[in-house]
């Protein structure tokens, strides 16, 4: 450990430091793209070859609609945007045609039992503690790379840091 810490001590002194990647920040949760705010991507604990889900809150501050149209993420084999409907007494999850919409102003949560990103097809296990980078692609904003905060299988998204 001091080790590292001299290592870096010394890093920090040279011209052009700054610019060397040393540590991600623990705080540095939050993403934009575009006008849309991306705030702390997390997702459960998942096995290898099972499905995994993503969640965040997605905030338009910008005065023109936005619409989050797809993602990839290179730990699954594909990833599909989902709500749960309700078709008599049973919740439902179906994927989301066309996308979730982004007005002006407005933000929408993806979080259990609502819009969620389905990471289907895991090649590796998703582990608490760990950060998966998934790839968001807004229609106006473009693309993103966000890393889902993994918390334990039944989490409800509040063990994350901020």
């Amino acid at each position: 450990m001091r080790t590292l810490l001299t290592r870096r001590l010394l890093l920090a002194a040279l011209p052009g430091a700054a610019l060397l990647p040393l540590a991600r920040p623990a705080a540095a949760h939050s993403y934009k793209a575009g006008d849309v705010e991306i705030g702390h991507p997390w997702s459960r604990a998942a096995i290898a070859r099972g499905t995994g889900a993503g969640f965040m809150a997605l905030r338009n501050t910008g005065s023109q609609p936005d619409r989050l149209v797809s993602a990839r993420a290179a730990i699954a084999r594909t990833v599909e945007i989902h709500t749960h409907i309700r078709e008599g007494e049973v919740m439902r999850m179906r994927p989301v045609e066309g996308g979730i919409p982004l007005p002006p102003g407005v933000e929408v949560k993806l979080a259990p039992g609502g819009y969620h990103l389905m990471l289907i097809g895991l090649k590796e296990a998703m582990a608490q503690g760990q950060r998966v980078p998934v790839t968001l692609v807004f229609e106006r904003g473009g693309e993103i790379t966000v890393e889902l905060a993994v918390e334990a299988a039944g989490a409800q998204g509040g063990g994350h840091q901020h």
